[in-house]
């Protein structure tokens, strides 16, 4: 980039956000990021995800924060096991010994471990932004809740699903998947919840039967396992059924109403929860492409937002954090840049939004589940090895263990 470098603003510190920011900084690139959040603890994060070879642990390494999260990661956390609403085993996956393709961590102890890593007053909290306005060529004037404004020759939308900077470039609005899932939480698993425990074991329990109704458990840190409750319904669906959703004895007795014709193995998710909450699934139109616009662009959810299935939302995230932040070091100018970024980015993301949201489809199918769609956890940890393997090669980029450092 050349001197003088250009204003960039980063709106949202979520994970994608933030490393953006970390790999600009080490570049010696000046950023600023705002996020609504007082602070990085101020809201539940979220579960558990797994960083894959081929895009997460690539853009970790871009941060120079690779080993920092290998260390906290759970490898154990890999395995997978998929039943059906009967309780029998379709399938299941226990990780080797030192498999690294695709290891967990919780989305709150990542996004801790990158906003810890960006310089201090990097990120601007309790700023939430209202509007973006278009000054001329390419600049922006960005103004926030709290009535103060800034101008920036670039604006980054890493704010998720309803993105204020997303209307910039394109009309598209997240639209509702036919799906939600009401979220459980089990703390103490061992001891208080023993029976969800050995269900999940060390990673991931995924259940679906007929009608569109699913449960699916997923092992957190500490001790913690949370659970989510799928229905293929409308969106209004507590509503409809005269639910108060606070009232958790109310909505157990609807969900077991829902599954009663599920193996009573499965119902502790639904008998053990004591309050339940609802997240509607919504997605981007996929795959999505949009003109270039001077001096702004998208990346995470506000560029793609898909179907969980596949893990591939917070993985893209990350690495799109990593390849804008390297455009912007490499490129002489913000436009070029941006442009190179966008034209992986978004062939990268387009084919994977498709076959997520086809997943989810799939799986909250109508008919008893096929074991035929059942991916294979080992073959895909595979193709992520290889991929990496194989986008080094194209980027010029070292084996992990023999990169140079590059900035703090």
């Amino acid at each position: 980039m050349k001197s003088p470098t250009p204003r960039i603003t980063v709106i949202g510190a979520g994970p994608g956000g933030l490393l953006c920011a970390r790999v600009l900084q080490r570049h010696g690139i000046e950023v600023t990021v705002h996020d609504a959040d007082a602070s990085p603890t101020a809201r539940d994060a979220g579960g558990t995800l797994d960083l894959h070879a081929d895009t997460g642990q690539i853009a970790l390494e871009a941060a120079g924060l690779l080993d920092e999260f290998l260390a906290v990661a759970r490898f154990e956390g890999q395995a997978k096991r998929t039943l059906d609403q009967h309780g029998t085993v379709l399938a299941e996956y226990v990780p080797g010994p030192g498999e690294d393709a695709a290891p967990e961590i919780d989305r709150g102890q990542l996004r801790a471990l990158l906003a810890g890593r960006v310089r201090p007053g990097t990120v601007h909290w309790g700023h939430k932004l209202v509007d973006a306005t278009p000054l001329g060529g390419g600049a922006h004037r960005l103004r926030f809740a709290d009535g103060t404004s800034v101008e920036t020759d670039l604006v980054v939308g890493a704010d998720g699903a309803w993105s204020r900077v997303r209307p910039l470039l394109t009309d598209a609005v997240p639209a509702y998947s036919g799906v939600s899932m009401l979220d459980v939480r089990f703390e103490d698993v061992a001891t208080r919840h023993p029976r969800i425990a050995a269900l999940v074991g060390d990673g991931h329990m995924f259940a679906n039967g007929r009608h569109g109704r699913a449960i699916i458990g997923q092992r957190n840190a500490n001790g913690v396992v949370r659970g989510l409750i799928g229905l293929r319904t409308a969106l209004d669906w507590h509503s409809a059924a005269g639910l108060d959703l606070g009232d958790g004895a109310a909505v157990r007795h609807h969900l077991l109403q829902e599954f009663d014709d599920w193996a009573a193995e499965l119902l502790p998710f639904i008998t053990e929860a004591e309050s339940f909450g609802n997240r509607p699934l919504y997605a981007l139109p996929a795959p999505l492409t949009w003109e270039h616009t001077p001096g702004a662009t998208l990346l995470g959810d506000a560029a793609h937002l898909m179907s969980p299935f596949g893990g591939y939302g917070m993985n893209l995230a990350l690495l799109d954090g990593a390849e804008l932040a390297r455009a912007l070091a490499e490129e002489a100018d913000v436009d070029t840049a941006v442009a190179r970024y966008e034209a992986g980015m978004l062939a990268r993301s387009g084919p994977l939004a498709v076959g997520a949201n086809q997943a989810l489809d799939r799986f909250f199918g109508d008919a008893a589940p096929d074991p035929a769609d059942i991916p294979d956890q080992a073959a895909a940890g595979e193709r992520y090895k290889r991929d990496a393997a194989e986008y080094r090669l194209r980027h010029a980029m070292p084996a992990p263990g023999n990169a140079p450092a590059v900035g703090g």
